[in-house]
């Protein structure tokens, strides 16, 4: 069927209360002699339950030139599918009673997943995500903390994630990670002792220009090879704040005891960007030594990159006062 390109989603009940989302292949992708857009979910199975948002995944590992993206419900037996929503560039019209309850996540430009909340019973079924318009036929089948100017060995990894309140992320945390916006140059540990990189804009600094994705090291020496390492947090207890000033690292310690408060830790400052939406365009000293700054609308002059993300400025000399200071207070 020329000029559409899908991505099925199957959901069917588990319990009155929890649902699932089954995300399947259909057809064989390498029998498409055209691009490949969408990426396969990692996730088959999606929970959630009554009353809740979820999330259907849809990413793109590439832009078309031209696209609207397309969700429906198929009803049993696939004989018709009930419309939800369609864009329209950066709009998105919903249909039907699920349609008022839908929104794209847009997490980042190539994020096409949606959100559907207040979760109920009826809301049992298959999901489809389509591109239309223009594109070849394609059929195709989700934190995340990096420490970047530290070098470990796996084990020293480990501990460096329990140090900021997180543990070593697994892959599927990291691909979940990088399909909602996570783009980062320095190849890092994970749990299962590979090592590997998220790629959203690719370029020449990060393993050369192609289409995005997880750059892998392969195999690597548990004991003798060095690397980063990306942790996985999954609440923030406290709060995050932003204290301005041109100051030097100890200054930064002293700023934030003044407010009841100690110098906040990467992992503090990711989970504030990723469960607070923490936007601050100004860099801030952290307790490992680093100056970052989180960015959830990407603008000109904060960062440079057209994604959300925690922006760093690497690990300036201690006496340098150029920077804020980024605190953690307990709630």
């Amino acid at each position: 069927m020329p000029g559409w390109l899908t991505l099925p989603a199957l959901c069917c009940f588990l319990l009155l209360w929890a649902f699932t989302i089954f995300h399947k292949a259909q057809g064989d992708p390498a029998s498409h002699p055209g691009p490949h857009y969408l990426l396969p979910p990692i996730h088959e199975v999606i929970h959630s339950h009554r009353g809740a948002t979820a999330t259907l995944p849809c990413v793109l590992g590439t832009s078309p030139p031209s696209y609207k993206v397309r969700w429906s419900k198929v009803e049993p037996g696939e004989l018709r599918e009930t419309l939800i929503l369609v864009t329209n560039g950066p709009h998105a019209r919903g249909y039907g009673p699920l349609g008022g309850r839908a929104r794209m996540r847009r997490g980042h430009r190539l994020d096409a997943s949606l959100v559907i909340a207040g979760v109920r019973l009826e809301d049992e079924g298959r999901y489809r995500c389509e591109l239309i318009n223009g594109i070849e036929d394609e059929s195709v089948a989700e934190p995340q903390l990096p420490l970047p100017g530290h070098t470990f060995n796996y084990y020293e990894a480990k501990q460096a994630c329990e140090e900021q309140d997180g543990r070593l992320a697994t892959y599927s945390q990291l691909y979940q990670a990088w399909t909602e916006g996570l783009d980062w140059c320095n190849a890092g540990w994970l749990l299962e002792g590979s090592v590997r990189y998220p790629v959203l804009t690719a370029r020449p600094p990060c393993g050369g220009r192609g289409r995005p994705g997880i750059r892998s090291y392969g195999p690597r020496d548990l004991m003798r090879d060095r690397y980063d390492a990306f942790c996985f947090t999954s609440v923030l207890a406290g709060q995050v704040f932003f204290v301005p000033g041109r100051l030097t690292l100890s200054e930064a310690h002293a700023a934030c005891r003044r407010r009841g408060a100690v110098v906040a830790k990467v992992g503090h400052l990711y989970a504030a960007w990723k469960f607070s939406g923490l936007d601050q365009c100004d860099g801030g000293w952290l307790a490992d030594g680093s100056v970052r700054f989180p960015i959830t609308t990407p603008r000109p002059r904060c960062g440079g990159l057209p994604d959300p993300g925690v922006r760093s400025f690497g690990f300036p000399r201690p006496q340098q006062a150029a920077y804020g200071t980024y605190c953690y207070a307990e709630n």
